[in-house]
């Protein structure tokens, strides 16, 4: 892929940090509504939540999710960064797609459950716990994947370190070419460079080069 210009980048760059910080906000009120629906005693509070889970999930975990796994790959594949290069990019990408295809149909699927076992009565019956524990897992994965965003732990793979080698090789490459060209533009000048003649005036005050002779005599 073409690098990105910096604008671009830029760009990039902020709508994937704007749509993963609001996968990390809405994974967190999934989790508070689950909660709610799972520990409380009244059937209208467990109603609304698992409604308000629903829209939830109906309206923000398909573009949220597939946004910032496309922003991601984008900005991974139009950087120096790339997607095997770095261990913690790498892990990254492949948590982030996991996370993408278990909230789109794992997780949904669990809420569409629960909303239809409130909407028959008033009880959701086991869909209850399965909307705690996976809220939790998924911002428990967000949480480190945000972490290892901001501190870019481990090193380079095996093939980041023959890219960075192959690099260093052509910028080395570069400038003896470079440098091969300054000296033969160097050389080509002063070829060309005419001798400046003497003047009459540079003439006379040149020493005398005549045999045995000394000026004046």
């Amino acid at each position: 892929m073409k690098p990105l210009s910096r604008p671009a980048r830029r760009a990039t760059l902020f709508v994937h940090v704007a749509v993963s910080v609001g996968w990390l906000g809405l994974t967190l009120g999934l989790l508070v509504l689950g909660l709610a629906g799972a520990l409380t005693r009244s059937p209208t509070t467990a109603t609304a939540a698992y409604r308000a889970m629903k829209i939830f999930g109906d309206w923000l975990i398909i573009p949220i999710s597939l946004l910032s796994l496309v922003s991601g790959v984008i900005l991974s594949l139009g950087t120096a960064w790339g997607i095997a290069r770095y261990r913690w990019v790498y892990t990254k990408f492949w948590l982030t797609l996991i996370a993408t295809g278990a909230s789109v149909f794992a997780l949904r699927t669990t809420i569409d459950e629960a909303a239809s076992a409130v909407a028959a009565g008033p009880d959701a019956g086991a869909a209850a716990p399965s909307l705690v524990a996976a809220p939790s897992v998924a911002l428990t994965l967000y949480v480190f994947m945000t972490a290892i965003s901001v501190l870019k732990p481990w090193g380079p793979t095996a093939r980041g370190r023959r890219a960075r080698e192959a690099a260093r090789t052509t910028r080395t490459a570069r400038t003896a070419r470079t440098a091969r060209t300054a000296r033969t533009a160097r050389t080509a000048l002063k070829a060309r460079t005419p001798r400046t003649p003497l003047t009459p005036r540079t003439a006379a005050s040149a020493p005398a080069r005549t045999t045995g002779a000394r000026p004046g005599t």
